[in-house]
């Protein structure tokens, strides 16, 4: 078996295998549209305290789901290359303490909400039983990746709403967004995989396309940097905003062409999934910039 020996391994560090802090692409990934939400529901000025509850409190849910995936899918991890290494597929951890971090990740989740204003606290709540249920779509939903586009999709609803207390047309856009951006990125994570999901007879957006998986990534990304354009235009950005936008499409526009061969290299997935952690990072700079006068 590759990937780490249970024996070799303190634990606090399978733990934060367990966790992913160890590669943290997956917890910007998701901290990202959060983050843009609060700086445009804010105008460029978000409150610190509140980007502070924001940071924490994605990482403590992206923890939370992380523990949650694993749980339902220890049995199914051990059959799949990428993920078999995983502390609880390994059985380097046991079941009972998986359950104790992931309570221990969903209180500090609860205590971070406390903070919020009633709506967010809310929306916080209703995102918890599709946080806890996402890793069941795989075996029963064809298009498991737009159930966790939509449970991405709540860090925009909860974080706009935790600056205004409403839902505005804009906040709509900006969730469409995300969910799009989170099904494209998703759906070339899921390339990697094709073979064993196949064989294990699990459902992803990339066998639900078939070979046209690489069009479906290309039109949701399309989609993606059309809503932004929309929100921009609403939200009467400056210049800074539409240069970020640019440089966006064409990342987006790059990540097609690579995955256009009809046998990309393996490593492109990956990179495809970490390249689009920093084209987050230059629409928030753009965005924050979109403000400046």
């Amino acid at each position: 078996m590759t990937g780490h020996s249970s024996q070799s391994e303190p634990t606090w560090l399978t733990v934060v295998r367990l966790l992913r802090w160890d590669k943290p692409a997956g917890r910007l990934i998701l901290m990202i549209p959060a983050l843009w939400a609060v700086v445009l529901a804010a105008q460029g000025k978000p409150p610190l305290p509140l980007v502070g509850v924001i940071v924490l409190g994605t990482l403590a849910t992206s923890a939370a789901g992380c523990v949650v995936n694993d749980l339902w899918d220890r049995n199914i991890d051990p059959q799949v290359q990428r993920t078999r290494s995983r502390p609880l597929a390994s059985r380097a951890l046991s079941v009972r303490t998986g359950v104790v971090v992931l309570v221990l990740s969903l209180a500090c989740a609860w205590g971070l909400s406390l903070y919020l204003n009633p709506l967010s606290f809310w929306l916080c709540v209703a995102a918890v039983p599709i946080i806890l249920l996402y890793p069941l779509a795989k075996r029963v939903f064809p298009v498991p990746q737009l159930v966790l586009s939509l449970a991405w999709g709540f860090a925009v609803l909860i974080s706009w709403s935790a600056v205004t207390a409403t839902l505005e047309p804009a906040t709509w856009l900006l969730w469409g967004a995300t969910v799009l951006w989170t099904l494209a990125f998703d759906t070339v994570y899921a390339m990697s995989d094709r073979e064993d999901d196949r064989k294990i007879g699990v459902k992803s957006s990339a066998l639900f396309f078939g070979r046209y998986a690489t069009q479906a990534v290309g039109a949701f990304f399309t989609g993606t940097a059309v809503l932004l354009a929309k929100e921009g235009w609403l939200l009467s950005l400056g210049w800074g905003f539409w240069m970020a936008l640019a440089v966006a499409v064409v990342g987006w526009g790059w990540h097609y062409r690579q995955l256009t061969p009809s046998r990309p290299d393996p490593a492109v997935y990956g990179q495809v999934f970490q390249q689009n952690v920093w084209i987050g990072f230059v629409l928030l700079l753009g965005m924050m910039a979109g403000f400046w006068r």
